[in-house]
């Protein structure tokens, strides 16, 4: 039976289309086909998509490969050079069902579809997976795209296109949607999300936005945020976090570096001393909360002192979720003409980011021995906490698949590294 699998790489962005990608060609018939969606983050990620195609190509040889996603965007021709590569679309046209129709034999398929235009200024989502999607107990949700910022290290604005939001009412119809399926926690997604509803005619901020969708959508159990600028979180979403425990304790924030003149060189919008306000103005509105960030190490001009600033706001922010990047210079960007760190530096700076990453996360855990909380069923005998720890139960055995999507008070008892242990309370 022809299978279409789907490979992805990079954000919870890109997590979300490929199920919209699958939908799609479903609905296009699209036979035996292996479909890559790419990153272009870092180097790192472009290079991992390439030895996946080749793998694509030696296990699946009479498979269809077709790219898509940020890198093949960026740079189609490339993609489409690769050897095996039938088709390569762009972010647009990848989410079209027409894209996936195959109306003539593959040889002579166009090998790259997207292009088209400019992004749209006006947009309504992407969509969902359709009936018979997989059943799950978390699901993303994107609400927002593009970017109209240029931080000197990024190339995402480019591939993704100018900021664009749904509109609130498209929101809520998707969310509704993905709790009749059986989803307990959504997850908003975006490329900026906290640049929400700038382009809308009401200007509905992100809080208000969230605000109206737990009100519209009360049988929403939980709502958890993926990443935020800590410079335009707005008042409303401060306020929500404080008086709605159905906004999930947990804040994971673009913050890339800790030390002012790399963050003004990176062309960020916040000082150090901002995202140490945010994080405590985090812990005072809601106590229980957990802090994730993202940081870059080894950017251009980086100093060994720069680097300690970085490397100390991690303690002194308490980031138990850390997501490392080694700066990977992108072609066309600002920094990649900036004087560059030594390869071996940049790796190094990261695993010593990510030890103190590790070390974090442990306290953080170890902080919640004996507290309880509510737990959000993913798998058999595992599930998220509402700080984001994921959680393995102690009495696995009586917590199985057919629970998934309940919610279960635990109490933790020890710490199974990188996740906390659970009993029923």
């Amino acid at each position: 039976m022809p299978v279409v699998d789907i490979i992805t790489f990079g954000c919870r962005l890109n997590a979300f289309e490929s199920d919209i990608i699958r939908r799609a060609a479903d609905s296009a018939g699209l036979g035996d086909a292996v479909i890559v969606n790419t990153c272009a983050v870092t180097a790192e990620a472009e290079r991992q998509a390439r030895q996946a195609i080749r793998r694509a190509r030696r296990e699946r040889p009479g498979a269809r490969i077709i790219v898509t996603g940020c890198a093949a965007t960026l740079a189609p021709e490339r993609y489409a050079a690769l050897d095996g590569v039938d088709l390569v679309l762009d972010n647009d046209a990848k989410l079209r069902v027409e894209s996936y129709v195959t109306e003539t034999p593959t040889p002579t398929l166009p090998r790259l579809r997207g292009r088209e235009g400019p992004a749209p200024q006006a947009w309504e989502g992407g969509g969902l997976p359709g009936e018979g999607a997989r059943p799950r107990a978390r699901a993303y949700l994107q609400v927002q795209q593009g970017c109209d910022h240029r931080c000197t290290f990024c190339i995402i604005p480019y591939a993704r296109g100018p900021s664009r939001s749904v509109p609130l009412a498209a929101i809520v119809d998707d969310a509704r949607r993905l709790v009749v399926s059986g989803v307990r926690e959504i997850v908003l997604t975006g490329v900026d999300l906290t640049a929400y509803g700038a382009d809308l005619p009401e200007r509905p901020s992100l809080g208000r936005m969230a605000r109206h969708l737990l009100a519209a959508v009360p049988e929403l159990r939980r709502l958890r945020l993926s990443s935020l600028d800590p410079s335009e979180i707005d008042e409303p979403l401060w306020q929500l976090l404080g008086d709605d425990p159905r906004l999930m304790p947990h804040l994971h924030l673009s913050l890339q570096a800790g030390d002012d003149l790399i963050l003004k060189r990176m062309k960020r919008r916040h000082s150090r001393a901002q995202a140490i306000a945010a994080v405590r103005r985090a812990r005072a509105t809601r106590p229980e909360i957990a802090i994730g960030a993202d940081l870059i190490a080894g950017f251009p001009t980086e100093t060994e002192e720069m680097f300690q600033h970085s490397l100390n706001l991690v303690g002194e922010c308490g980031i138990a979720f850390l997501h490392v990047f080694p700066y990977s210079p992108r072609p066309g960007t600002p920094a990649a003409r900036m004087p560059q760190l030594d390869p071996a530096l940049v790796r190094e700076r990261a695993a010593r980011l990510r030890a103190a990453g590790a070390a974090a996360l442990e306290a953080e855990l170890s902080r919640r021995l004996g507290s309880e909380s509510d737990v959000l069923v993913e798998g058999s005998g595992k599930g998220r906490a509402d700080c984001y720890a994921g959680v393995r139960f102690e009495d696995a055995a009586e917590i199985g698949a057919a629970q998934i999507g309940s919610v279960r008070r635990m109490r933790f008892v020890a710490v199974g590294f990188p996740n906390l242990i659970g009993v029923a309370a």
